[in-house]
């Protein structure tokens, strides 16, 4: 039996990017883009070109960085939108246009303010003008599963015939449900005369919590493409994930027989764990694949039936989404080659300074522990910030605080302030919100905490802490991270995180107003 393979559309960059509390900077998408490149994901939406100058930023530089992949940029079917996209993503190996317009009578009366045929005029002409200009382009008719049938028909039948290679049917609002969704998909690949021209995508979301379901079975009747994300970020309720819909096709083969990927199913976790660190966000305990329960075995009877044979309760190994069992542990008498050497097997690659920050920070734990595991090693690499500690504004010193339930909290703070120390005193409730307030003070900012979390790192009383959080000040979102064992120095060193990401908006703001300036003065001469 010949092997249809579906291509995996990689759309955590645009698309889980819009999660709340998601978003990211540049250095942050492109390590995100090297991870999916590792993944080997066939196409990595890198963003919405025309969306800001930030976004059109991002789209290039992914473009220009990725080589084996093809990168894509999301457009509106208008003129000056797919310009852009282009201008952003023609750099790339393999460049890719993904223009939309929505189809469903809701959409198209009460948003777009159009007629059926309007629609479908202006979604053919933006294909052709699209594929005039690039050498791939895909359109979505948004909102496909409230769309009147013979209608989206018509709209894949003429953006096909006027160049569209891929032509992706999105549940946008989560409405579908399988058995409906996969009909759906086979009238299609048997109602339009051209289909045969052109790849079906899907791309699902999560509102019934059904998006994996939809895309396999999406899958099952003729679509070629899935739309997924890395830990299923997204809107809402979040998109299909990616790890689920890879790993139901390798484990269940037999029920999607000639189906394949061509994913690196061991890059799983590490690049999972790469998008949490990104933005801040965390996976269920007992999310599918990736969760920290998804190779855990706590009933007696799952471990009596584990120990005699790993098939009784496990369907796939954890080595196969790139869990290592491997409990190595280094200690302090090992040396920066053995990290480095186990940092690159667990898929974190580091830059020699940082990796000089990270050998100190482990020496001081390797001295405070008695052992260091591969978590406590993991939890490290993400507190670093991406840029080493010599490029920071603000490197964190030292702290010392007063507490207890019958005196008022006290904390002192020394931070390194673009070179210099400097140090503040102040209360607070808690010792925490104490530390924050002195730095506040040190700074002379105003920034709310919106989000706070710690999390032991491990299971043992010496654990790791790890804090999250997310900050806002004047409408920007900047997140933070930090580990340490004592969590308020892990707060600390969160809390000077996202203070860095918002003073190096600051610098790039007052940059930019003042090149505007200079370019408003010398054109006043002419």
């Amino acid at each position: 039996m010949s092997t249809r393979k579906i291509a995996i559309f990689d759309t955590t960059l645009r698309d889980g990017e819009q999660s709340p509390g998601c978003s990211m900077k540049l250095h942050d998408k492109l390590l995100v883009a090297s991870n999916l490149e590792a993944l080997k994901v066939d196409v990595i939406e890198a963003g919405f070109a025309i969306a800001s100058p930030g976004d059109f930023e991002s789209v290039q530089a992914i473009a220009n960085q990725v080589k084996t992949c093809t990168v894509a940029s999301l457009a509106r079917a208008l003129k000056g939108d797919i310009d852009q996209a282009w201008a952003a993503v023609k750099g790339a190996a393999m460049p890719r246009i993904h223009t939309f317009l929505a189809t469903s009578p809701v959409h198209m009366q009460f948003k777009l303010r159009m007629s059926p045929e309007q629609v479908l005029e202006q979604a053919t002409n933006m294909v052709r003008y699209a594929r005039s200009i690039c050498p791939e382009v895909q359109f979505s008719l948004e909102d496909y599963t409230r769309t009147e049938e013979e209608f989206s028909w018509r709209v894949i039948e003429a953006v096909i015939a006027a160049g569209a290679k891929v032509v992706n049917l999105p549940d946008t609002v989560g409405y579908a449900i399988p058995e409906e969704f996969g009909a759906r998909i086979a009238r299609v690949m048997s109602h339009v005369p051209n289909i045969t021209d052109a790849t079906i995508a899907v791309h699902c979301h999560n509102d019934l919590g059904l998006a994996v379901a939809n895309t396999l079975a999406a899958i099952r009747a003729g679509a070629g493409q899935a739309e997924c994300t890395i830990n299923g970020i997204g809107e809402r309720a979040g998109n299909a994930a990616l790890e689920e819909i890879v790993m139901a096709l390798r484990t269940r083969h037999d029920f999607f027989e000639g189906l394949s990927c061509g994913v690196e199913t061991t890059k799983i976790v590490s690049t999972s764990r790469c998008v949490c660190s990104v933005t801040g966000s965390r996976v269920q305990n007992n999310k599918a694949i990736v969760g920290q329960n998804a190779f855990a075995h706590e009933s007696g009877i799952h471990q009596h039936g584990m120990l005699a044979n790993r098939e009784t309760y496990e369907i796939m190994t954890p080595e196969s989404v790139g869990l290592s069992q491997s409990q190595m542990v280094l200690g302090k008498h090992s040396g920066k080659h053995a990290l480095k050497d186990r940092l690159e097997q667990m898929g974190i690659p580091l830059s020699e300074e940082h990796l000089q920050e990270l050998f100190t920070r482990f020496k001081d734990l390797a001295d405070a522990k008695k052992v260091v595991t591969d978590a406590d090693i993991e939890a490290l690499a993400r507190g670093l910030s991406q840029r080493p500690d010599s490029q920071q504004k603000l490197v964190f010193d030292r702290f010392l605080t007063s507490t207890g339930n019958t005196t008022t909290d006290v904390a002192t703070v020394r931070l390194i302030v673009e070179g210099q120390q400097v140090e503040e005193v102040a209360m607070g409730n808690g010792p925490i919100e104490a530390s924050f307030n002195a730095i506040n003070k040190m700074l002379n900012l105003h920034v709310n905490v919106e989000n706070f979390s710690v999390s032991a790192v491990t299971s043992n009383v010496d654990a790791q802490g790890e804090c999250n959080l997310r900050v806002r000040h004047n409408q920007r979102v900047y997140l933070g991270r930090g580990v340490a064992q004592d969590i308020i120095e892990a707060a600390i060193r969160a809390y000077v995180h996202a203070l860095n990401g918002l003073l190096e908006d600051e610098q790039r703001m007052t940059s930019n107003a003042a090149a505007m300036a200079a370019a408003t003065a010398g054109s006043s001469l002419v």
